[in-house]
């Protein structure tokens, strides 16, 4: 059957329309590096559209946004970082990088994002150890805040500067502010799959000038100030190219949008589940928080359900020809990382077993959703 049909994919760019305009216009005045006119305006852009009193760095992936965050809060070999664990690689990596060691905080069941009492037992136990952790990596999931206030209070508590993962949560608020604006440091992404894309790319936010100008410096190689090639620090190749900050001008146009046809799919799944017992779909605990659903997602309890289980509905869609994909597999649970310190119970790990990312891209029509809806009841008529 899936060979008839046409993929309907979980997350695939979107492209607004004028991006074009903004590429052609760097190759015709022959900027091609990274610098020019794009990066400029694509940073004013993301600046004005999170918070002006910010600064914006456009870098190359959202990976290097988090390692230059962690550079510049001085982290090095032997240090201790905080991470929560339910969340891609690209939040953990980094750490690495720096030769120190992460320690992963497992999830509340609200917003699946790092549990605040976890968080500060963590903290309490690396300090009883002489080890108070240089930085704290929370995730905005799939678009979800994470509970804000109750993070930053054990975070202000302890005096430990927090590096916002909000690669995902682009055009998300809590509390009517953007999510990339409540920590020291915060990292966007605009990977081919997110909701906008500059093919591959990332952001760091940033509080002061200071700070944007020292996140170039080392983007760039940290090269000093000199006729010559001069070097006092190791510096990194992370800077956006004009091409590609021109693709991100012409996303910008479309974020509004592209968040109202994500929160649109959000609710189409919601009218879908209402009925099927033993599914939830992720969605806001209250009104402080709006997501922007980036990948909208489901947990299935096969108790529930008569043995219906994640499994069993994305191996059916995968027969249909519509990709799906299981929650992150939490890092602790990883193998490059089973070693390495982790406080908690067992949520992550649970949402890793019953949870499944459906369909979620703005660029889905009527047709799709007819083909995912009749799939879906399928599994469960069966």
């Amino acid at each position: 059957m899936s060979s008839e049909l046409s993929k309907i994919w979980l997350s695939s760019p979107h492209m607004g329309g004028q991006e074009q305009e903004f590429v052609n216009k760097a190759f015709e005045e022959n900027w091609i590096a990274p610098l020019g006119p794009n990066v400029n305006g694509f940073e004013s852009d993301l600046k004005e559209y999170i918070d002006q009193d910010k600064e914006v760095a456009v870098l190359s992936s959202g990976t290097a946004a988090i390692h230059l965050a962690l550079v510049q809060l001085g982290v090095k070999a032997g240090d201790e970082v905080i991470c929560q664990s339910f969340t891609f690689s690209g939040s953990a990596n980094p750490i690495m990088y720096q030769g120190a060691t992460p320690v992963f905080v497992d999830s509340e069941p609200q917003t699946w994002n790092i549990c605040p009492k976890a968080l500060e037992k963590a903290i309490k136990d690396r300090i009883s150890k002489g080890k108070r952790p240089k930085a704290i990596i929370p995730v905005h999931l799939y678009g979800m805040p994470y509970m804000v206030d109750e993070v930053h209070e054990v975070a202000s508590k302890y005096n430990i500067p927090i590096v916002e993962d909000a690669a995902e949560s682009l055009g998300s608020t809590y509390k009517s502010k953007s999510c990339g604006t409540f920590g020291e440091f915060a990292a966007l992404s605009f990977n081919g799959n997110k909701i906008i894309t500059t093919s591959g790319g990332g952001a760091l936010v940033s509080n002061n000038k200071a700070s944007k100008e020292k996140t170039v410096f080392y983007s760039t190689q940290a090269r000093d100030q000199a006729p010559h090639y001069q070097h006092s620090e190791i510096g990194f190749n992370y800077r956006m190219s004009n091409i590609s900050a021109g693709i991100g001008r012409g996303q910008m146009l479309v974020l509004d949008k592209h968040v109202a046809l994500r929160r649109e799919m959000h609710q189409f799944y919601e009218t879908i589940f209402s009925e099927i017992d033993g599914v939830e779909v992720l969605t806001e605990p209250s009104d402080d928080y709006f997501s922007n659903h980036w990948l909208s997602a489901i947990t299935i309890d096969p108790i529930k359900t008569n043995g219906i289980d994640r499994e069993q509905m994305r191996l059916h869609l995968e027969t249909h020809n519509i990709e799906s994909r299981p929650l992150w597999k939490p890092m602790h649970l990883q193998p490059v990382f089973a070693h390495m310190p982790y406080y908690g119970g067992k949520v992550a790990e649970e949402l890793f077993e019953r949870g499944l990312c459906l369909p979620s891209g703005s660029n889905l029509n009527d047709k799709d959703r007819k083909r995912i809806k009749e799939a879906i009841l399928e599994v469960f008529k069966n």
